[in-house]
């Protein structure tokens, strides 16, 4: 069967439209490959974020259970927070002797805490959150305050810990 030259050149057009370019089967594998790539970075940031936020919630919990440990296990060694009430940031040896002086005032009684965004990249957070905690006084009176911080936390072999942070209660 002969065909003419146009239903050939026709026929050709047909076919060459029906396949993909050279190269897009290629950059389709590449796309998927990076769609998976980001899929799995995703859920790394996801499981870093939960993480992250594991280790703010612990620290918390133990400032409130009245362990004084926390500082030591949860802060680098040259960290540098900066709270409201401070003239200036504090190291991790002003912020133990400023907690045992808070912990001879009295103790935090309840918290609750409120994220807002935690953005991880490699092996620095950034964590932003609101609160509301009670202290209580030695002499049982009881002081609500709400407040925001934000946290920088490191990944260390021992987990997530604390390098800086800012924040305290609202006026």
């Amino acid at each position: 069967m002969k065909l003419n030259h146009g239903l050939t050149l026709l026929f050709a057009v047909l076919l060459l439209g029906a396949m993909p370019p050279a190269g897009a089967q290629d950059n389709a594998q590449s796309q998927d490959n990076s769609q998976s790539q980001d899929n799995a970075q995703s859920k790394d940031n996801t499981s870093d974020a939960a993480d992250v936020w594991a280790t703010i919630e612990g620290q918390w919990a133990a400032e409130q259970e009245g362990d004084n440990d926390w500082l030591d296990q949860s802060l680098t060694d040259d960290f540098s927070g900066w709270p409201d009430e401070s003239p200036a940031p504090r190291s991790k040896s002003s912020m133990k002797m400023w907690d045992r002086f808070s912990d001879e005032q009295g103790s935090t009684v309840q918290h609750e805490l409120y994220p807002l965004a935690i953005v991880v990249h490699g092996d620095v957070a950034v964590a932003h959150y609101l609160y509301t905690s009670a202290f209580k006084s030695k002499d049982d009176k009881v002081e609500v305050k709400n407040g925001r911080f934000t946290d920088i936390l490191v990944r260390t072999e021992d987990g997530w810990k604390f390098v800086a942070w800012h924040g305290g209660a609202d006026d």
